[in-house]
């Protein structure tokens, strides 16, 4: 038995099972990459996969097996990075076990990712959205199915993976209407769900009726949906929207552009940054705020009342951004000086906390714009806004 089938075997029942409690996402991904590997190997030196020795697995033939999942497999260079860390994972797991190899696993642990450029995710507009929602055919169950998993996701924003492990007990439809969800990071969350989407979700449960373990979004036989199902049914449905709404052929709509969209929608609707990110369930409140917001809550930014001149205006930080920074993010009213603090005051919600505190609990208002700033840089979505859409304060509740 050759030494690299007992360390490959160990790193996964042992490393990644038992010490780092994997999910199974991560070890199925981990699988796919060694999967791949062993097989470009043995083609490449004539060796069964159970006659490979580490000394195979050299750093030159490393770079080749990458190089072959760009050119030859089609792989875009984060598929790449991600194969990658896997290969790092299991070689300096490696390097405690056979540190006669250090050498050769040194030279793999000093291959670097690719970078890449990272594009903005697109996002829709209502007349948009309105249009992919009306293109799944409602007379067929599939139909039905697809248009009911769509407005799910651009309401709550699920990832693609959160909503195809979605089960009819995570539905509640009740008083507080929500869908309770175990995503990424395994971090359980609960998101609330309008009118809108409740009417669509209690037809569709009383449609097909079944256990409450058994998925949400079958497919014909029952069993759960795929990523890669999903994204055909998705781009299905895109090529019949773009007929009745030709600005949906110059973007590029996926699972994750609903996400994003659901977003949107809530920033449009005056929905805090900060409240957006628990929504969606990210890591940090730094995905979704932008940098002179996150200069603000550093200390970096502060108010105009009482404070010393020489601090930095908001003006400062606004006029070093494209417009489309501004617009997209929310950056406040330009020529005026506001903090982290004072932004929550433009969310309603947060208005009514604010009067429920004694008067000298309370935060100030957003101030004033200063003398001769444009109206149209004075609204809370910055210079060039676009007119608050989406989601209204009347769509919530059962």
């Amino acid at each position: 038995m050759t030494a690299l089938a007992p360390t490959l075997q160990s790193f996964f029942t042992s490393r990644l099972i038992r010490q780092r409690q994997a999910s199974p996402s991560t070890i199925a991904a981990y699988r796919d990459t060694w999967r791949l590997l062993l097989g470009y190997c043995s083609a490449r030196t004539g060796k069964q996969p159970a006659d490979l020795q580490i000394t195979d697995l050299d750093a030159p033939l490393i770079a080749a097996f990458l190089d072959h999942l760009e050119q030859d497999r089609g792989n875009s260079a984060r598929t790449r990075n991600a194969r990658l860390a896997a290969i790092h994972s299991l070689f300096g797991y490696a390097a405690l076990q056979h540190p006669e190899h250090a050498g050769l696993i040194a030279r793999v642990l000093a291959i670097p990712p690719r970078r890449f450029d990272k594009a903005l995710v697109t996002w829709l507009a209502e007349d948009e959205l309105d249009a992919l929602l009306a293109a799944p055919d409602k007379t067929t169950w599939a139909g039905r199915r697809d248009h009911a998993m769509i407005l799910l996701a651009a309401q709550t924003g699920l990832r693609i993976s959160e909503l195809t492990g979605l089960t009819r007990s995570d539905i509640h439809l009740g008083a507080g209407p929500h869908v309770s969800c175990y995503g990424k990071g395994r971090k359980q969350r609960i998101t609330p769900l309008t009118k809108t989407t409740v009417t669509v979700l209690r037809a569709w449960l009383a449609e097909r009726p079944a256990q409450p373990g058994q998925p949400l979004f079958p497919n014909r036989t029952g069993g759960r949906l795929s990523r890669d199902a999903i994204e055909r049914r998705l781009a299905s449905h895109l090529a019949t929207a773009t007929e009745h709404c030709p600005s949906l052929k110059t973007k590029n709509v996926t699972a994750h552009t609903l996400r994003h969209t659901a977003a949107m929608r809530l920033l449009h609707a005056g929905v805090d940054t900060s409240v957006i990110a628990l929504w969606l369930g990210c890591a940090a409140r730094r995905s979704v705020v932008s940098p002179a917001q996150r200069a603000e809550m550093r200390g970096e930014i502060s108010g105009s009342d009482g404070l010393p001149e020489s601090e930095k205006c908001r003006e400062q930080q606004h006029a070093r951004k494209p417009a489309a920074h501004a617009q997209a993010y929310g950056v406040a009213c330009r020529g005026t000086r506001v903090t982290w603090r004072k932004l929550d005051c433009l969310n309603p919600n947060l208005q009514k906390v604010q009067m429920s505190r004694p008067p000298e609990r309370r935060l100030k208002p957003v101030p004033v714009p200063a003398a001769g700033c444009p109206s149209a840089c004075c609204s809370p979505l910055g210079a060039g806004a676009m007119p608050r859409q989406g989601i209204q304060g009347d769509e919530w509740g059962a």
